[in-house]
């Protein structure tokens, strides 16, 4: 059965899931999108506790802008970020 656009590809063994997304995307709203948060608030206090690394890095930036190729991870959960189309317009 074909996946639903948006959805996470099921990940290799040992390989982060690859969660497509549309840019630009900050790495508090990647940990809702990707499931490795359940709200903004819990993102929040994630980054905040040191609890997530980029690239085998901490960040305690939530508004850091995510690229593809990005690997985030959390407590031996992580999710490779993926562009699905092209970048969202921003308003002028």
């Amino acid at each position: 059965m074909p996946r639903a656009k948006g959805t996470p590809q099921p990940p290799k063994p040992g390989a982060p899931t690859i969660v497509p997304i549309r840019p630009p995307i900050t790495l508090g709203q990647f940990l809702k999108v990707a499931s490795l948060a359940s709200s903004g608030g819990e993102a929040k206090m994630m980054i905040a506790f040191g609890a997530v690394s980029v690239n085998g890095e901490k960040e305690q930036r939530r508004g850091r802008k995510l690229v593809p190729g990005d690997v985030v991870q959390v407590e031996g959960a992580a999710a490779e970020v993926a562009f699905e189309g092209p970048p969202a317009e921003t308003p002028v």
